[in-house]
């Protein structure tokens, strides 16, 4: 068992062991990608969500699959529906080994890093994060955090970052309100920041900030926001730098994210095994 957060860990196990008592049937199941094909699988979600629907500018070189150089050096997680195998949410985890052999973080390409990267403790970069449509009610996000949390339980993970993206149709004023909220209740403390290479230009703020189901859920768990968003000209959108000390972690929403999940038979508690 993980020492860093031992609450975390008997959610996970509580929780569990309700739900293989009520013996229902999962039709999400979540867990690492065994092979190339299920990597495939998961490249090919990325690029619908992020091409398809959201018209982000792809440097891939293979047609309908969003792939990049860090890919072969990260675990992928992925949700999958029991019935028909279908891949409907993925996410990419991105070690301190991996990013060695990588070269570095995907997100030093948009920010400055050096005042986090000599934190002592296991960290992983999250990153490439996306759910099918039929998924984003609170299913497929709370799948993906089941199985994040049960890989940074069994490899003792002290810190999680990522960035969680804002659209930027509005050109920046749901970023900019986003951000009035975030300096005031979720900033990370002073020594622990990150500086974008490509601010956002100051603009007026929307009226009410709207925080993406992503982000959102991020906060709710007890994330910081480390510093001032970059601007991502091909995905059009603000990437926001997120940070999660896991002896930080709001156990009470982490409870809530995974016995909502098993509750509605969301998961196999099996194939959590395999992070």
């Amino acid at each position: 068992m993980s020492t860093i957060n031992p609450a975390m860990s008997a959610a996970l196990r509580t929780t569990t062991k309700a739900f293989e008592a009520e013996q229902m049937p999962p039709p999400l199941r979540v867990g690492l990608a065994e092979d190339q094909g299920e990597v495939r699988l998961s490249q090919q979600l990325r690029y619908r969500i992020f091409a398809g629907e959201h018209g982000a500018r792809l440097h891939n070189t293979e047609a309908g699959v969003d792939s990049d150089r860090y890919d072969a050096h990260c675990e992928h997680l992925i949700v999958r529906r029991a019935d028909t195998g279908e891949v409907v949410g993925s996410t990419r985890i991105l070690t301190s080994k991996g990013a060695a052999r990588a070269g570095g973080f995907y997100s030093e390409n948009e920010f400055d890093l050096s005042g986090i990267l000599p934190l002592p403790g296991n960290a992983i970069e999250i990153g490439r994060t996306c759910i099918h449509p039929e998924y984003r009610s609170g299913a497929g996000i709370g799948m993906l955090w089941l199985g994040l949390a049960r890989f940074m339980e069994k490899k003792c993970v002290k810190f999680l970052f990522g960035c969680a993206s804002i659209a930027m149709g509005d050109n920046g004023a749901q970023a900019t309100a986003i951000m009035q909220e975030a300096r005031a209740r979720h900033l990370s403390p002073a020594n622990l920041r990150v500086n974008p290479k490509l601010p956002l230009l100051p603009t007026q703020p929307a009226e009410r900030a709207q925080m993406p189901p992503l982000l959102k859920a991020y906060l709710r768990l007890g994330c910081w926001v480390a510093g001032e968003p970059c601007y991502d000209p091909d995905f059009d959108v603000a990437d926001v730098f997120i940070m999660l000390d896991v002896a930080n972690l709001n156990v009470r929403y982490h409870r809530h994210f995974v016995e909502g999940s098993l509750r509605r038979g969301m998961a196999d508690p099996n194939l959590l095994l395999a992070a």
